[in-house]
């Protein structure tokens, strides 16, 4: 197995590196692809120092079975005939495809089929805040299906990348040092605060991100959905988490929802009030799941449910899932 990782200097690239050795992925040859700013770097893979070449409109792909990229929607669109023209599936981490009717958005817990049906060789990965959430919302929908779904989110740092987390770790230190604070990934100062806006704002008043999150839900559940989303940066360093409130076809009895929950795909239970367990950023970064806890019963809608989840973003938000899509073509022997 070939396999390229386009973006491989970012966060998300990075990330990459770790989740293919972590799960034994098949990779006899590893290109690394990056932009002026990262050729040249050295990444060592599986005892290899491989090291970062310039992304180019070249033949560089040839051979390439696997491509995860992660450069931007710009670079995206712009490198994906390159990337894919002699056969490689490009699985790609960028908004640019994502809403394309003909390029799959996959969740491989909850769609993994769609993968296979991909005419112009790309595979989106969605938002990771969408991820996350459809993980969760799959394991009801297996029940009865869900009408509406409201969720406000708490999306740290690593959502914008290395260099935010960076800055977010500088900023307490300022805070903390009585220095002024520097802000220039986010519009505002994030330690110690909240953002309330995630991405920018559309015509109907919602932001970009929230939108993503009623868009691609429908798309890769199927589904008639409909999600109303707020999107809040917390001062967290890593792995998201959002506060959901679903409404029900038929009544969901809690007994029901952590039966679901503790046997759907890709989920753990994490749901002790009495022992004050719940899922935290803080002891979930790293991890592969999604956790789920503080399940209730919404007591403004006897049709409806209100649960949280965890999910580390740059893991099962953006790497993991592409890997795990990559580790479904395999298994069904629909590349290599």
């Amino acid at each position: 197995m070939k396999v390229a990782i386009v973006g491989a200097s970012g966060a998300v690239g990075q990330e990459f590196l770790r989740v293919l050795d972590e799960r034994n992925f098949p990779v006899d040859e590893l290109l690394l692809f990056g932009s002026t700013r990262s050729a040249g770097r050295k990444y060592t893979f599986r005892g290899k120092e491989i090291e970062v070449k310039l992304l180019q409109h070249n033949d560089d792909f040839k051979g390439v079975d696997i491509a995860f990229t992660s450069a931007g929607a710009g670079t995206s669109k712009e490198f994906a005939e390159t990337i894919t023209k002699y056969g490689a599936v490009m699985i790609d981490n960028s908004s640019a495809f994502r809403m394309d009717n003909d390029i799959p958005l996959v969740v491989p817990e909850v769609n993994a089929a769609d993968a296979l049906n991909r005419p112009r060789g790309i595979i989106a990965n969605p938002n990771c805040t969408t991820i996350q959430m459809v993980v969760a919302l799959k394991a009801i929908e297996n029940l009865t299906h869900i009408k509406r779904v409201h969720v406000a989110t708490y999306q740290a740092a690593s959502g914008a990348g290395a260099a935010a987390m960076d800055e977010l770790y500088e900023q307490y230190r300022q805070v903390l040092a009585g220095e002024p604070v520097k802000v220039e990934k986010f519009a505002y100062q994030l330690a110690f605060n909240l953002i309330p806006q995630i991405d920018v704002f559309t015509d109907n008043g919602y932001t970009k991100e929230e939108m993503k999150m009623y868009n691609e839900t429908r798309k890769i559940m199927h589904s008639d959905v409909k999600v109303s989303a707020t999107c809040v940066r917390v001062p967290a360093l890593r792995s998201h988490s959002e506060s959901i409130w679903i409404e029900t076809e038929r009544p969901v009895s809690i007994e029901e929802a952590r039966e679901a929950f503790a046997h759907g795909e890709g989920l753990v239970l994490m749901d002790n009030p009495e022992k004050k367990e719940y899922p935290m950023p803080l002891f979930l970064a790293g991890k592969d799941p999604v956790y789920v806890g503080r399940i209730r019963k919404d007591l403004s809608n006897e049709n409806g449910l209100t649960f949280w989840i965890v999910g580390d973003q740059i893991k099962k938000g953006a790497a993991l899932n592409a890997v795990q899509i990559a580790e479904y073509l395999i298994k069904v022997k629909n590349i290599g």
